[in-house]
């Protein structure tokens, strides 16, 4: 296996693994995390960098970032827009404050009804809402306004989640986007080399197939597991 466990050289594109290249989504998170420190480097924002998850999957893999790297760890609510009796193919994405990503070419060959949409939109907005009270309570977003912010998710398959919560960063007013994930297909991976100010990818699969093929365990991640590792993290914080 090209790269081995010890660390990535740099993006591992079109490699053959006889083994997925991470055990789990904190391996992931480490060795993502000296890579974040390079992109930090580079100046273009303001006030002290902030790292964003995208739950759940993102929380563990931004957790270790954040920790590595002593940044604050926040999270940013996106929900995926799936086909219907397909949900795994996304026509778009929903994010915090509004924001709405959409697909066409997906949804016209997917032949997603109006209707159908508004349901989904609507379904998924619920819960959006649902996690936001869950994970937040009362307490508002972290301000990234004029900040650097490192968004993180375990991986890009369509890539429209991602890029719902970098069109949600956008509108508030963050300085300069760095997208962090350990794996993602080709085409999200161009998509969002263009729409973020910087990509940090190091697994790029020829034949991608999907996020959880390239982990040892890819255990689904439960609402429990993110509010430890966010009560985790602002305790650290704190001392």
């Amino acid at each position: 296996m090209t790269g081995g466990r010890s660390g990535f050289d740099g993006p591992l594109t079109g490699q053959s693994w006889d083994m997925p290249p991470f055990a789990d989504r904190a391996d992931a998170g480490r060795r993502l995390a000296p890579l974040v420190a390079d992109a930090l480097r580079v100046p273009g924002g303001d006030g002290t960098p902030i790292v964003l998850a995208l739950p759940r999957g993102g929380v563990p893999v931004a957790f270790e970032i954040g920790a590595a790297l002593g940044l604050e760890l926040d999270l940013l609510l996106v929900r995926k827009l799936g086909v219907p009796g397909r949900e795994e193919l996304a026509f778009g994405a929903i994010a915090s404050g509004g924001v709405q990503v959409l697909n066409p070419e997906i949804v016209a060959t997917a032949d997603v009804r109006p209707e159908a949409l508004e349901a989904i939109v609507e379904r998924e907005l619920a819960e959006l809402h649902r996690r936001e009270r869950r994970y937040r309570g009362d307490r508002p977003p972290a301000a990234v306004a004029g900040r650097t912010v490192v968004v993180v998710d375990d991986g890009l398959a369509t890539g429209a989640t991602m890029r719902a919560a970098v069109a949600a960063l956008r509108e508030r007013g963050a300085a300069r986007i760095v997208v962090a994930v350990p794996v993602g297909s080709g085409d999200a991976c161009a998509q969002l080399d263009v729409e973020a100010d910087a990509l940090i990818c190091p697994v790029l699969p020829r034949r991608f197939r999907a996020v959880g093929a390239w982990f040892d365990d890819f255990e689904p991640v439960g609402d429990a597991q993110v509010a430890e590792l966010l009560a985790r993290a602002a305790a650290a914080a704190r001392t």
